[in-house]
């Protein structure tokens, strides 16, 4: 029995984001829902949890029917409660005078400290806020759950929690999660839907296996396509034919022969179908100044600390060469952030113990994409980070995904991936040859994820890369540094530390 059904379901803004959409979601469905940013995949969460209607199309719930939405950021209203509180608002007002108890067992089973229980919403990281709104949605025992990119702002070990969580929930609960984490999609989806403008795909499969069954299907839809074509252009080269040898001749035979030719050439290309082209969110380049020194960074035994002195963590000797993209990984608190921010400070060489090369140009990208505040619109970024000509300049932004009227308006206005996206391009026009990126990926979309780790490998160039992303490090990284207790030390292989750092 299904919990909602879509038939011929549709959105439009300013283009259509999905027409056509039929889609069934079951009892205990976990279904991951994938396409580039700013395409519907919120929208069609909110439409799901009956917050915001479709174009056209029709939505059949069941009957009794519980559902619980997670958004990506907390709303406004809640932002002075209590974390505590805000889980309890989910509840009806008798739920939350009688069994304000549900709110507790959930806090615990999503471990989180009491001293975060009286924490305004608003002063919580960017993962504690995720983890309440999951608790606000679970709290109420939904039939259906829907989560929208839950893994943002989390560390490996929350990412754990919340795929473990996600797997003891009741085997009838139905999930739906929104997510460009493609190592989240395949530990926690037996389903998946690609959204696309016109002719969604659906497929009973994890994401890899069903990107690997959708881009088979677009190959195959796309050969066919050029098969037809190829027909319509014998076709009219037919009728052509014909209709010279019929007016030479003057048969009336010849001309209605023609004419039948000519019709079933219409009627065959108004039928054939192209391979699906997705229409990119944006592109990202990446630019290498290059070097001839070998050994871009040295490092001696160095002690990295807290502002006030605390020890995280000491290094041992350490070096960085032309073409190294290392990943470093650790737990949450463990100091990652604290080592890449006095690496970038010790680069204009006034470290004793963390010493550049001659030729090093650095680039750095923080998580929160703060660099950019720096600027009041994406033109003026762009044209007092470069040299560029008006109207390169308005081709560059264009080329990243930044709209002409964009380019002028407020960056605080871009939205996630439009922001990363400059970040990606800013970087791209100082050329560096050496990249520090703090979670480069937290806010790309897979087409950008894809984007960014092909620019990384096919630049050669070097970088230190933090990041939770276990497909982003996977694809990206030829050595691992790992903050293993109080010391740094470099393994072969990721997916050890990844499963103890999700194992909490």
């Amino acid at each position: 029995m299904s919990l909602i059904t879509l038939k011929d379901l549709s959105l439009a803004r300013s283009a259509p984001l999905f027409a056509g959409l039929d889609l069934a979601i079951a009892k205990g469905d976990r279904l991951g829902l994938v396409a580039a940013n700013g395409r519907g995949k919120s929208s069609l969460l909110r439409i799901l949890a009956g917050t915001e209607e479709a174009s056209g199309g029709t939505l059949t719930r069941s009957r009794g029917l519980v559902t619980a939405f997670a958004p990506q950021d907390p709303p406004e209203r809640l932002l002075p409660m209590s974390l505590y509180d805000a889980v309890l608002d989910a509840l009806d007002a008798e739920a939350a005078e009688t069994e304000s108890w549900r709110v507790d067992v959930l806090l615990d089973d999503l471990m989180v400290e009491e001293s975060l229980h009286g924490r305004a919403v608003g002063s919580l990281s960017g993962g504690w806020q995720r983890t309440m709104l999951l608790a606000r949605a679970a709290v109420i025992e939904p039939d259906l759950l829907l989560l929208d990119e839950p893994t943002n702002h989390l560390d490996l070990e929350r990412i754990g929690l919340l795929e473990r969580f996600l797997a003891a929930l009741p085997r009838d609960c139905a999930v739906v999660a929104a997510s460009h984490d493609r190592a989240f999609l395949d530990d926690v989806s037996t389903r998946t839907l690609f959204l696309r403008p016109a002719e969604s795909a659906d497929f009973a499969l994890p994401y890899s296996r069903a990107l690997q069954a959708l881009e088979e299907r677009d190959a195959a839809r796309g050969r066919q396509f050029e098969n037809e074509m190829r027909k319509v252009r014998a076709l009219r080269q037919q009728a052509a034919k014909l209709k010279n040898i019929g007016i030479n001749s003057g048969s009336d035979l010849l001309v209605v022969k023609t004419k039948q030719l000519s019709e079933r050439a219409d009627k065959l290309e108004e039928q054939a179908k192209p391979g699906h082209k997705e229409r990119s969110a944006g592109a990202i380049r990446l630019a290498s100044s290059g070097t001839h020194a070998k050994a871009l960074v040295s490092i001696k035994e160095t002690p990295i600390a807290t502002p006030d002195g605390r020890l995280l963590f000491r290094t041992g000797p350490l070096w960085i060469e032309k073409g190294d993209r290392i990943a470093l990984l650790g737990a949450n608190g463990s100091g990652k952030t604290r080592f890449v921010a006095r690496l970038q400070a010790a680069l204009d060489g006034s470290d004793p113990e963390i010493r550049g090369t001659a030729t090093l140009k650095a680039g750095y990208s923080d998580q929160g994409l703060s660099q950019l505040d720096a600027w009041r619109t994406p033109w003026d970024a762009v044209k007092n980070s470069s040299d560029l000509g008006d109207q390169t300049a308005r081709t560059v932004l264009a080329g990243a995904g930044i709209s002409s009227e964009a380019q002028t308006a407020p960056t605080a206005r871009l939205s996630g991936g439009q922001r990363a996206r400059l970040a990606m391009l800013l970087l791209r026009l100082i050329e560096p040859n050496f990249y520090l990126l703090d979670e480069p990926t937290n806010h790309l979309d897979i087409e950008g994820q894809d984007m960014l780790e092909s620019e990384l490998i096919k630049q050669e160039t070097a970088c230190l890369l933090v990041s939770h992303d276990r497909a982003f490090v996977r694809a990206v990284a030829t050595r691992i540094w790992v903050i293993n207790g109080r010391k740094l030390v470099e393994v072969d292989d990721p997916d050890p530390v990844f499963d103890r750092l999700m194992a909490g």
